[in-house]
């Protein structure tokens, strides 16, 4: 890696594996920056310095990097709880609060993160934010079936909203199938008071709003690698 920002987020990763011992069972993240952890945890597992160690992906996409690596995955039912989960986000605010999903994978990050005794979120300084939604949308993963009142739900609550697309024009699904919508609020003033609207909406599957579920954040920066909790 070359630039400054890939370098920050593979220091970032590798300080969060840090935390993995033997014998744990580990949730393992999606975005750029958590796949480096899953990476360097499969490395870790074929040198032998971890052993026993048992796998939970939020993804296809990481499912199949992990497969890749030889890590041992659990059945997708979760049959036990996590010991640690790496994952990444898109934005944090100074309580460590979260948004995340600019992957897609928010939903089944978000049932590994309730799962999981210690949530270790690691990013790059540029995902730091004074206030949620400054720097980046909320993404809401919901049924096809009445999106579009789903979106006039959400722009009444002050949002503009878009369909996500792929590069080729063609709608983003999540790997359960659903669309996403990334609604731009700006700056949310209450973010929890803003989850419990998008909660009860029938429709939305799953908002991106991760509140109170972070143990800490690993930020690398310019002047090296912090460790940040509540």
């Amino acid at each position: 890696m070359t630039d400054p920002q890939a370098g920050f987020k593979q220091q970032a990763a590798e300080a969060a594996v840090g935390a993995v011992r033997s014998g744990m069972a580990v949730g393992l993240g999606t975005g750029s920056t958590a796949i480096l952890a899953t990476r360097r945890i499969g490395a870790l597992l074929a040198e032998g310095a971890l052993r026993d160690l048992v796998a939970f992906p939020t993804s296809d996409e990481t499912r199949r990097e992990a497969e890749g690596l030889g890590i041992p995955l659990l059945p997708r039912g979760l049959p036990r709880g996590l010991d640690v989960t790496i994952d990444g986000a898109d934005e944090v605010d100074p309580a460590l609060n979260l948004i995340k999903g600019g992957g897609g994978a928010h939903l089944r990050e978000k049932i590994v993160a309730q799962a999981s005794a210690r949530e270790l979120i690691v990013v790059d300084e540029s995902k730091l934010s004074p206030r949620l939604g400054t720097n980046h949308a909320l993404p809401l993963e919901v049924l096809e079936l009445g999106w579009e009142s789903q979106a006039r739900f959400v722009e009444a609550l002050g949002a503009r909203v878009m369909v996500r697309t792929r590069p080729d024009g063609d709608r983003f699904l999540t790997d359960q199938g659903n669309l996403v919508l990334d609604a731009v609020f700006g700056p949310i003033d209450d973010p929890g008071a803003l989850a419990a609207e998008l909660g009860a909406r029938a429709g939305i599957v799953e908002h991106g709003l991760f509140l109170g579920l972070t143990s800490a954040v690993v930020v690398a920066g310019r002047d090296g690698v912090r460790w940040l909790t509540p």
